[in-house]
């Protein structure tokens, strides 16, 4: 199970990006998938999660409304579309994923056993 973020920047407030998780080892829409981030000294937050074998979308208060969730089957790739940036949004973000088939979806950090390499996200104000 391999997975690969991609798509951090510098961009400035309320600007947008796109980051891509490239999966590998497994289907993406058999397993729940999120987007987390961490800033330092800071517990890792849940942004949002895909649920397995359907599109249903969770948010964090903080995001909801600005940022869109979405995998590519097709591609095995899931994506996080960050519109309205904000300077509090900057962040590692990482994806995150089980094969626990009880795990429908979560915002929960410990309910995911593998982990992107995380991407930088730099929003100035």
């Amino acid at each position: 199970v391999q997975l690969q973020a991609s798509g951090g920047g510098l961009v400035q407030a309320g600007g947008s990006l796109r980051l891509s998780c490239a999966a590998s080892g497994f289907t993406l829409d058999d397993v729940a998938i999120a987007w987390f981030r961490q800033t330092p000294g800071k517990e890792r937050e849940g942004v949002s999660s895909i649920s397995r074998r359907d599109v249903t979308t969770y948010y964090a208060d903080s995001v909801k409304g600005r940022f869109t969730i979405s995998r590519d089957n097709a591609k095995n790739t899931l994506y996080l579309q960050m519109n309205s940036l904000k300077p509090e949004d900057t962040a590692v973000y990482y994806c995150a994923t089980t094969l626990d088939p009880r795990t429908v979806w979560s915002l929960r950090a410990y309910d995911y056993d593998y982990w992107g390499q995380g991407t930088q996200v730099t929003v100035s104000s």
